[in-house]
């Protein structure tokens, strides 16, 4: 069975999750952002083995340690959509511009597709593209857990910013209605920043979907 453990890293207060398989207790970091000693820290006190990372989008905040962590414990990157190559070429002038520890650009192992699979250990997680809020944002869902862990497409009352280089809010929402809102109502899903949702709860009170 997949757990997780949500760690908020950067000044950003970005939601960096580790996810694990109870069985092997092997683990993926989704969205390394900074802070690399915390998260290696829980890992560590929590007893997993790191065996990959995946990443939702490159923006600095999601993606601002992957090089360094990668690097470091021999990691495969998987992930994101190709469509986000541009942001991750960009990574050492964000850190730059955002006042974040120096980042390096990197090529992910393996790019990421709409309706693709991730695997860590036993439990298997499909891939939906989700552009909007980046052109190559990725989720990736757990049916069996009913989980959901979004980036910044989806948060609590609110979507992503689509006012980045090749961001568009019709083209967001659209992303939600037509590949969140088809994993069920009682999906929790775990956003980008701030606190975890239903699909259900945000259909009917977030002001920018409701109703969708």
């Amino acid at each position: 069975m997949l757990q997780y453990q949500t760690i908020p890293v950067t000044a950003f207060q970005q939601n960096c999750s580790i996810v694990w398989c109870d069985e092997t207790m092997q683990a993926a970091v989704i969205d390394p952002g900074g802070d690399l000693d915390r998260l290696l820290a829980e890992a560590q006190r929590r007893g997993l083995t790191l065996t990959q990372i995946w990443l939702t989008h490159a923006h600095i905040d999601h993606a601002g340690g992957t090089a360094e962590l990668s690097q470091s414990l021999k990691l495969p990157i998987i992930g994101p959509h190709p469509a986000d190559q541009f942001w991750i070429d960009g990574l050492p002038e964000q850190s730059k511009m955002f006042g974040f520890p120096p980042s390096e650009a990197f090529t992910p192992t393996r790019w990421l597709f709409d309706g693709d699979t991730v695997t860590v250990g036993h439990c298997t997680l499909k891939v939906r593209h989700c552009p909007g809020h980046t052109p190559g944002h990725v989720v990736f869902h757990s049916r069996e857990t009913g989980r959901a862990f979004v980036g910044d497409v989806l948060f609590a009352g609110s979507i992503g910013r689509t006012d980045f280089p090749q961001g568009d809010q019709d083209t967001l929402i659209a992303s939600i209605v037509q590949r969140l809102w088809p994993m069920g109502d009682e999906t929790v899903f775990i956003p980008g920043h701030g606190p975890e949702s239903t699909f259900g709860q945000e259909r009917k009170t977030n002001p920018y979907v409701r109703g969708t």
